[in-house]
This record gives structure tokens, sequence and C-alpha cells, in this order.
């Protein structure tokens, strides 16, 4: 279940509050796909949710202003947990950072990194880093999407 949204300090608008929340894709599309630029956001969620779990992905992490109280937000950020991920099976736009990781905002309207990838501007891995809310430096919370358990993606997806 996804926890309500809370005012932080210092950020603009409400967030996840503060840990790794479970949460299917189901929720997610109740949650945050309130209006038709957020379900197009969510569309492309699934899509590259699905080409993961095709590559053996199991797990995926939601961040951005997606999944915080913004109006409008402008893509969504995940990263995704390698481990048991077949690089064979795998498409490669989940490995293209170039340009501002504009071929994955392309293809999937939102950004994907390795969840163990460091993020070099502050030393953390991804997983680590989407906790910490951009504006206050605080904890904030992100969603964690177990792709093989999932009932909407096993109905999209054949692996």
């Amino acid at each position: 279940m996804i926890p309500v949204l809370a005012p932080l300090p210092g950020s603009p608008w409400p967030v996840l509050p503060a840990g790794i929340h479970p949460a299917s894709l189901n929720e997610v599309g109740v949650a945050f796909a309130t209006d038709a630029w957020r379900r197009e956001l969510f569309d492309g969620l699934v899509d590259a949710c699905g080409s993961l779990l095709r590559a053996g992905c199991r797990t995926v992490y939601l961040d951005g202003s997606y999944v915080s109280g913004k109006p409008k937000p402008g893509d969504f950020d995940a990263c995704w947990d390698p481990s048991g991920v077949n690089r064979a099976l795998l498409d490669a736009v989940f490995l293209q950072f170039q340009n501002g990781r504009e071929a994955q905002k392309r293809r999937f309207k939102g950004e994907f990194f390795p969840s163990s990838m460091m993020c070099t501007d502050v030393g953390q891995a991804f997983v680590d880093f989407f906790q910490i809310d951009r504006f206050t430096g605080k904890q904030k919370g992100i969603l964690s999407i177990q792709l093989p358990a999932d009932p909407f993606l096993s109905r999209k997806v054949q692996p």
C-alpha cells in the first residue's frame, strides 16, 4: 500500500514518507496516473518494467516528482536491481546515459539507472540517492515494485 504523501518542510510539494515502500503497478497507477499526462508517464513505466522483467530484473525502485504532489511532473526517475539480469536480454537503452538520458526519456518518458550504480555527484548508489529530497537534503521515500509478482505486469508481459 502506498503511504499518504506528507509535507516536508522546505520542499515545494508533499513527498512519500522516508523509507522504501512496496507497491504494485496497479497501486502506482491508481495513486499517480491521475490525468492524461501522468497516465502517459505511467504507460512508459509499465513498458519499461515489462522490458526489464523479460531480461530477468526482479525489482524497480520508483522516484522523482511523479511520486510526489507535484501537479505536472516532467518525467519519472527509476532504478532497477541488476541482480540476476541477463545482459544479453537487456534492452541497450537501459545503459544509455548520454545527453541527459535522452533515449530513455524518448522511449519510456522517464530515466533508469542500475540501483547499485554510483551517482557520482553525491557518491551514493542510486537506490540511496533517490531517498534524499533534492530541495532539503532530508530523507524521503521511494516505491519498490517487485516485477515477477506484479499481477498488472504479468497480464501484459510473457517472459
